[in-house]
């Protein structure tokens, strides 16, 4: 009885991470769930771009946002992207390379009103 309720809570635990994620956003991206804010994954080459929305979709400003990166990790190296704010709701960076299938991207953020922004995302 104590391994099925055990199980249970695994099972539970691991659809409540998820159940903010939605499978494609408007730009075609991922989106994740990140208190409150949606982030947008797309990559097309060597851009990386995040595309900031509120919990109502509406555009989240990313202008003032600080110390805005992205960790990548693929093919076993790891890098550090610095993102730059641009209007109206976007942080854009420069990959080292396009990002292969199962890269690993971390995105992290202070928005210009101090929330932090942390999202996580696998390449598919």
């Amino acid at each position: 009885m104590k391994h099925l309720i055990l199980a249970l809570a695994i099972a539970t635990a691991s659809l409540a991470a998820t159940a903010h994620e939605v499978a494609k956003g408007p730009n075609g991206g991922p989106v994740v769930d990140s208190a409150g804010h949606h982030v947008e994954m797309v990559a097309k080459g060597s851009e990386l771009v995040l595309f900031l929305t509120e919990a109502d979709d509406k555009p989240l400003s990313s202008t003032g946002t600080k110390n805005a990166r992205a960790i990548v990790q693929d093919g076993g190296k790891t890098a550090t992207v610095p993102l730059q704010p641009a209007e109206p709701n976007r942080l854009v960076g420069s990959l080292p390379q396009p990002l292969g299938a199962g890269a690993r991207v971390v995105i992290s953020a202070t928005m210009a009103d101090g929330h932090a922004v942390q999202a996580r995302f696998v390449n598919n």
